[in-house]
């Protein structure tokens, strides 16, 4: 796994041999990044990478520009790697990482605003639609911000039926759905 473009384009990510962790493939990242690039200026904007794994998202957005990410990764041993790969671009002063499942930190009163969230949760964990509705709810995204969430193609109606949307992007089995900070789940 790699950057694909930007500052640190073409540094390798590590990943952790870890049935936690399923990590976007190039492909993904790719489609997902062109788009967001017609959609959102990543010039110091600030990011979170929710289920971060091994940080390939939130790194891709802070190779591309982003002033600051957060990465929210619960488990020890992958937030060890996520450090590692944070370590070895040498961008600690604007990566922090919270070591706190994704569910507890979309329900912090006191948290930061985003300009960009991006999700990647486990395909088979439902979850996201609780973390989905409380970053809406709790208002994590600025005014123009945007979280997109990656879902697998097998999850497809239970997802559509939680957000109460449809997908906007299919990628081989990943299903991409784009919430803005006015958006509403509709329960």
């Amino acid at each position: 796994m790699r950057i694909i473009a930007g500052k640190f384009k073409g540094r390798v990510i590590k990943f952790p041999n870890s049935k936690l962790v399923r990590p976007t493939t190039d492909k993904v990242k790719e489609s997902l990044f062109n788009y967001l690039a017609h959609s959102i200026d990543l010039d110091g904007i600030k990011v979170c990478d929710l289920y971060a794994g091994s940080g390939s998202l939130g790194l891709e957005a802070l190779s591309r520009g982003a002033a600051l990410v957060h990465f929210i990764e619960k488990d020890f041993h992958v937030s060890k790697m996520l450090k590692e790969n944070i370590s070895s671009i040498g961008a600690e002063e604007q990566c922090k990482i919270f070591r706190i499942d994704a569910v507890r930190f979309a329900k912090l009163n006191e948290h930061e605003v985003y300009d960009l969230i991006l999700a990647d949760p486990p395909f088979f964990k439902y979850d996201i639609h609780i973390v989905v509705e409380n970053i809406l709810k709790r208002k994590f995204l600025n005014e123009k911000g945007l979280m997109i969430v990656e879902r697998s193609i097998q999850t497809q109606e239970e997802d559509e039926k939680a957000f109460a949307l449809t997908q906007f992007k299919r990628i081989g089995d990943s299903l991409m759905y784009l919430f803005k900070s006015s958006a509403k789940l509709e329960r």
